[in-house]
């Protein structure tokens, strides 16, 4: 029989973690492994073996905490024993920690419970929050507190999780550090080599860190036919895409908003993601979507795209980069976090973080001189999920080997 693998996740194939948590599932089943998800939030796929361990009552509850009390992680503590029970009750070989944070879990009962345990803990950081007081992305901010403990915090306002009332970022650091800190048979992943950096210098620094880049199904994102051209009445336009799980003020929504002033009338603007209020007082040169589940759907509008424009201010390893390259669409970036990593000469275009007249001439230069889309397919075959994702199976046994 082979290893038992419990993947712990905030949301369950949905967003581009949750998509992660199912493919990393679906790769232990065809190797003869057995997974299970557990997850706090939204719905789970059909036939993957997973269980809610969330409520929307009780994550309304953690909401209202994080808010009015300023405490993230801090709540949920009865669906987090129930989870515990769950734990037990299957005895995994190796836990695989995803987000822990979304207002879903008490983190320091369950990190309790995996020092008591001493089970092999693998714990991929798809953001910053581990390590802050507060905070999942800081560097876009300019903000360097989380190395000397989150004194005096500023931004905890104005930051996902959004504490409105209540500033216990230097409180909520040192209840982290002491909950994250001293599990015995713990490996953190990263998925970009920023971000592994970012680790060194932090409380965790204690623990081995690998680098494995997110992968992606090249069976599903690849270039695609499709009418959304004539669909869309966008025939002979330069279309340039963008998209996010969610449009926050790190995602660079207000940098499309400045180029749709500045682009001629030729190019045409497709952001995806966009949330109803969002989606009111767009000007005609931007066409905004709302969310779609649908990777198919979302290959056909990368395919469609001549450029994919990622204006994150900060971000870890964004598979939309991966996604749109995939699909034989080049990229430009901002130089920041690990954006660029996925990127060379051949498919890419990086530009200094928030120089919108940079952004604008690369785009522009990439409409004169468009980067070839075989190019673009033949990078993102670096990144595709077999490759990547067996990284995470080779290291499940290693670790298990390990501990015998």
């Amino acid at each position: 029989m082979g290893l038992k693998v419990l993947q712990i996740s905030t949301v369950c194939g949905s967003g581009s973690v949750g998509r992660i948590v199912v493919d990393l599932y679906q790769m232990l089943e065809r190797n003869g492994d057995q997974g299970l998800i557990a997850y706090g939030r939204r719905k789970a796929p059909e036939g993957v073996r997973a269980f809610r361990f969330g409520s929307d009552g009780d994550m309304m509850l953690h909401v209202l905490s994080t808010f009015f009390r300023g405490e993230h992680g801090f709540s949920s503590g009865a669906q987090t024993k129930r989870l515990i029970e769950r734990i037990r009750a299957w005895e995994p070989d190796v836990i695989h920690l995803h987000n822990i944070h979304g207002f879903v879990l008490q983190v320091e009962l369950l990190f309790r419970y995996l020092k008591e345990a001493g089970k092999p803990v693998v714990w991929t950081l798809h953001d910053c929050w581990p390590y802050t007081g507060h905070c999942a992305f800081y560097d876009y901010n300019g903000c360097a507190g989380w190395k000397e403990g989150c004194q005096g915090c500023l931004e905890y306002r104005r930051t996902y999780p959004y504490a409105l009332f209540r500033n216990r970022t230097e409180k909520n650091y040192r209840r982290k550090r002491s909950a994250f800190t001293g599990v015995p048979n713990l490996t953190l992943v990263t998925p970009s080599r920023w971000l592994a950096g970012e680790v060194r210098k932090s409380f965790l620094a204690d623990y081995p860190v690998m680098v494995i880049p997110n992968g992606i199904d090249t069976e599903t994102f690849h270039p695609v036919e499709s009418e959304l051209r004539q669909e869309l009445r966008l025939c002979g336009k330069f279309v340039i895409l963008g998209v996010a799980n969610v449009w926050e003020r790190r995602k660079g929504l207000s940098y499309f908003l400045e180029l749709a002033e500045k682009l001629p009338d030729s190019c045409q603007i497709i952001l995806i993601g966009l949330s109803k209020k969002q989606l009111r007082g767009l000007p005609k040169n931007i066409l905004g979507l709302e969310r779609t589940s649908s990777a198919e759907e979302l290959a056909a509008y990368y395919s469609m795209a001549d450029v994919f424009v990622n204006a994150t201010l900060e971000d870890n390893f964004p598979t939309t980069n991966l996604e749109a390259l995939a699909c034989g669409t080049p990229v430009i970036t901002f130089d920041t976090g690990g954006s660029p990593e996925s990127l060379d000469d051949s498919c890419g275009r990086i530009v200094p973080k928030g120089d919108l007249e940079a952004l604008l001439e690369e785009i522009l230069e990439e409409q004169r001189e468009p980067k070839a889309s075989e190019a673009c397919v033949k990078r993102a075959g670096r990144y595709r999920r077999e490759d990547r994702f067996w990284e995470y199976m080779t290291l499940y046994h290693q670790l298990t080997e390990r501990g015998e």
